[in-house]
């Protein structure tokens, strides 16, 4: 079975840049539909950005022209550029991978395969 590992976040200033990755070990992801979500404490989990076999990507409306999803193949890792962070991000970043193309807001992600996440801060 295959394992999902987050990395690159980190803690920032407001208006700073990560990028976060997430490597598949096990499956290759050209295969699954990929995505990237975060929860806040308090807060319940929300898709930030997918990407689906085809290579089509979708983007929350919180983070449209400041996220980038990407992936490489070659690398088998999936990629989350985040430009112009706002304390508002500060959340836990997990991957996933779904076998199908699952609206990015959809609740089938939560049978997909997830990682453990990494934490990102953005300080004020």
């Amino acid at each position: 079975q295959g394992q999902l590992r987050e990395s690159g976040g980190g803690s920032v200033q407001a208006g700073g840049s990560l990028r976060l990755s997430c490597a598949a070990v096990g499956y290759m992801h050209s295969r699954y539909s990929m995505g990237w979500f975060r929860q806040a404490p308090g807060k319940e989990r929300e898709g930030v950005a997918s990407i689906d076999r085809d290579g089509r990507t979708s983007y929350a409306d919180s983070v449209k022209g400041r996220f980038t999803i990407s992936q490489d193949s070659a690398e088998n890792t999936l990629y989350l550029q985040m430009d112009s962070l706002q304390p508002e991000d500060t959340a836990m970043y997990s991957c996933a991978a779904y076998d199908g193309s699952p609206p990015l807001n959809s609740r089938a992600w939560r049978f997909g395969y997830w990682g453990r996440g990494t934490q990102v801060t953005v300080s004020s």
